[in-house]
């Protein structure tokens, strides 16, 4: 198989639309001890489809310099201890030149010069490229081509835009099956590439979020509605662990003016034990950022599993509905309840900024209304107790109680209002 190495224009232009320019470049990551072949394959697919290409060679097998024949060597990654190639351990090189790779990535970016991102790789390969594209903004392309592109990808993928594609056959070497998987790859990312030079719609209307789940559908919608007709741009996440990291990301990124979260059934995963947890920093990075913050308790009153048959033993005999066969939803209990309200009350009476709280006296979900499954108002009145606990009075935050229930259309009117009145409010201040 003939490859061709020499060098096409900076950039193209396809149907009028320039693909990139003379500055930035896709980085094409593989390690090269293994996967030389494959990395040069795929940046001269690239460079055929007039994209600039810098081939990155992120190994820890060879020391300092691999191979050769590469733009960038390990040692021009990796400058400062620990050293990946004197570890003793291949985890703990791999890690280590994941976090200089991340690193390295990152000033590039900041410097302009990243357009792309494409990487390849195994198990190993895919950790390390992955645990360093993940730090780069949604701006910017990002592929990995996989043996790990199946199954649970959490790992990798994360919250972040990355997109993982099967590489069929193990990268061991180039052959016509390989070949063509790169082939797409490398079109795969010029489509990006290209996707990114097109027209797009841009406003400049406040951006803001908003966590959602279905048992909360109703309130989050007529809130967006309200929201967007007064003139603001809503993102909606689904309150599934990665929707509220993901969106949480976005705040620290500066992307996102406020929050209103209304869905913090991710907190009760954390503490219970469900599979939907968005980590114990959940609310925290919203907190410190200052910005206009309206919280609820929805759906507070589940914790989300799998299938039943995964419902961990110790579980055995607490209240279930099955919303689906692969999702079965466990009702909290009164002392879980409280827990969950004091852990949330720790943080907001912790936080540096004004925030206000809207409680919904009669029902945190679509499940947790007179007549329903997880109707409980012992566990809500917990709920609201260990909250309030924790609450000391500070100037400017606000607790509201309202006597519906979160899908009550009075109630989202409410909470926009509450939001309204923090922007109001971080206006006079700024």
């Amino acid at each position: 198989m003939h490859l061709q190495n020499e060098s096409p224009p900076f950039f193209c232009v396809t149907a009028g639309v320039t693909f990139m320019t003379p500055s930035k470049k896709v980085y094409v990551v593989a390690t090269a001890d293994t996967k030389k072949a494959e990395l040069l394959f795929a940046a001269g697919q690239l460079r055929r489809l007039g994209l600039e290409v810098v081939t990155v060679d992120a190994g820890v097998n060879d020391g300092p310099h691999g191979p050769g024949g590469l733009d960038v060597q390990p040692a021009d990654i990796a400058t400062s201890p620990p050293f990946p190639w004197n570890l003793p351990d291949r985890g703990q090189a791999v890690t280590a030149m994941a976090q200089a790779l991340r690193d390295w990535l990152l000033a590039h970016h900041q410097a302009g010069k990243v357009a792309g991102l494409l990487g390849l790789g195994g198990s190993g390969g895919t950790i390390l490229c992955s645990s360093a594209f993940t730090a780069l903004p949604i701006t910017i392309p990002k592929l990995i081509v996989s043996t790990m592109a199946s199954g649970d990808t959490r790992g990798y993928v994360g919250e972040s835009d990355l997109v993982l594609m099967p590489a069929l056959v193990d990268l061991a070497g180039l052959n016509r099956i390989s070949a063509l998987v790169l082939t797409r790859a490398a079109g795969a990312m010029a489509g990006m590439m290209r996707a990114a030079e097109l027209p797009t719609p841009h406003s400049t209307k406040p951006l803001l979020a908003a966590t959602m789940f279905g048992v909360t559908t109703p309130c989050v919608t007529h809130a967006r509605q309200l929201l967007e007709a007064s003139g603001q741009e809503v993102l909606v996440f689904h309150a599934t662990g990665a929707g509220g990291r993901a969106m949480e990301k976005l705040v620290a990124a500066d992307l996102v003016e406020g929050v209103l979260d209304v869905t913090t059934t991710e907190v009760a995963d954390e503490l219970v034990g469900g599979v939907l947890t968005a980590g114990p920093e959940r609310m925290d990075i919203i907190l410190a950022k200052r910005i206009p913050y309206v919280v609820s308790l929805g759906a507070l009153d589940m914790v989300n599993f799998g299938a039943k048959s995964s419902v961990p033993e110790r579980f055995k005999g607490r209240l279930f509905h099955e919303h689906n066969a692969q999702v079965t939803l466990m009702r909290t209990t009164v002392d879980e309840n409280r827990q969950i309200g004091e852990w949330m009350g720790r943080k907001l009476d912790a936080a540096p900024g004004r925030w206000t709280l809207v409680i919904p006296q009669q029902g945190v979900s679509a499940l947790d209304a007179p007549g329903k499954p997880f109707h409980n108002p012992e566990a809500l009145a917990a709920l609201v107790a260990g909250l309030k606990s924790q609450l000391t009075a500070k100037t400017g935050h606000q607790v509201v109680q309202c006597p519906l229930h979160i899908n009550d259309t009075a109630f989202a009117d409410r909470l926009v209002l509450e939001y309204q009145k923090l922007v109001e409010y971080h206006k006079l201040i700024s």
